[in-house]
């Protein structure tokens, strides 16, 4: 058994002093094995000219840094002349190594208790107090999410993965005349071995992910995984070209004239416009799911998401529509909750189809 008590180690209960150093006094450690991405430094940059430096930097007596290399770049970004360092003595290096691990690792297992998130969220988002919400480190996604609290149904409930999976990137399985995929949508050989060879797509039904993180934020009763990226550590650039080279494979195994519907929420519209220009001949229309629930949103309550409807290729595209001809009357604004999703989803591909 551990012993807790401050006499256990002579680390314990070691007084600590701030002193301020020059940026390039301290040295990052070449094997820092936290990353930190373009977007976490802004945000780090943006919390330092709200609040100050808060956190000080730890270092050896030799300047090496043992933890707050994000918040080193950010200081340079930022120009400051001095941060503030604690300089930690009597440590061996694999302490060190350690250290840098935990400081990092240990702060991620914790949680989030997601009623009281929501009431922090909530009372930081009412207009008299003007607060900029992007502070707290959340995507403004993430904060409709969160504040929604809206409940998916019960066959959206995902189990856990098994220790040892069936299913392997790859795999393709006949579910009589559909086909069910496992794999990589950037991979155009991938996606001509699901769609066969030769043959190519009439219609697609995308709902990329928005570059927004799920777990801790996006879902409170972690019931959806991360994807596999796009997750919310992707920058603008990144995530454009992401969206880019997905969308972009779809479009070579279709047909000409095919339409590719494509969801987005409307934080990213500009992502996905800006990605598509080399890719889709003709913007047919844009549009609107309007779902049952809404969230709290920072400024209006976000209930809607978009849904882009492009065409591929120059060819006439399939309408069997055709505004009322055999009764129906569909309009680019589609009210439907999320049990009923899967039932609209195929309706449209139905009527972009032959």
């Amino acid at each position: 058994m551990t012993n807790l008590s401050p006499a256990a180690s002579p680390h314990a209960d070691r007084k600590l002093e701030v002193v301020y150093k020059a940026p390039g006094e301290l040295v990052p450690d070449p094997r820092n094995a936290r990353t930190h991405s373009k977007r976490q430094v802004e945000q780090i940059v943006s919390s330092m000219r709200a609040f100050g430096f808060t956190n000080p930097i730890l270092a050896d007596l030799d300047g090496n840094l043992i933890a707050g290399h994000g918040r080193l770049r950010a200081a340079k970004e930022m120009g400051l002349q001095r941060v503030p360092v604690i300089t930690l003595d009597g440590l061996s290096e694999p302490q060190k190594k350690a250290l840098r691990l935990a400081d990092n690792k240990i702060a991620l297992n914790a949680g989030w208790d997601t009623e009281i998130l929501k009431l922090e969220l909530a009372e930081l988002s009412l207009p008299e107090i003007d607060f900029d919400l992007s502070l707290t480190g959340f995507s403004s996604g993430e904060i409709d999410v969160v504040l929604s609290g809206a409940e998916d149904p019960d066959d959206e409930v995902i189990p856990a993965v098994p220790e040892s999976p069936r299913v392997q990137l790859g795999d393709i399985w006949q579910l009589g005349e559909h086909r069910v995929a496992c794999g990589d949508g950037r991979d155009v050989a991938f996606l001509q071995r699901l769609v066969g060879e030769g043959e190519t797509i009439d219609c697609a039904f995308l709902d990329p992910p928005y570059n927004v993180k799920i777990n801790g934020h996006a879902n409170a009763k972690g019931r959806h995984r991360e994807f596999a990226m796009a997750s919310g550590e992707m920058t603008e650039t990144e995530f454009r070209t992401f969206l880019a080279d997905t969308l972009g494979a779809c479009a070579k195994v279709s047909r000409d004239g095919a339409v590719h519907f494509v969801c987005m929420d409307w934080r990213h519209m500009d992502d996905v416009t800006a990605s598509v220009c080399d890719i889709y001949d003709d913007l047919l229309n844009i549009c609107v799911w309007n779902k049952s629930n809404a969230g709290m949103g920072s400024l209006y309550r976000s209930k809607h998401e978009m849904v882009f409807v492009y065409r591929v290729g120059s060819a006439p595209h399939t309408n069997t529509v055709e505004l009322g001809k055999h009764g129906r009357n569909r309009t680019n604004v589609w009210d439907y909750s999320l049990k009923q999703a899967l039932a609209e989803a195929g309706m449209t591909i139905e009527e972009g189809t032959l």
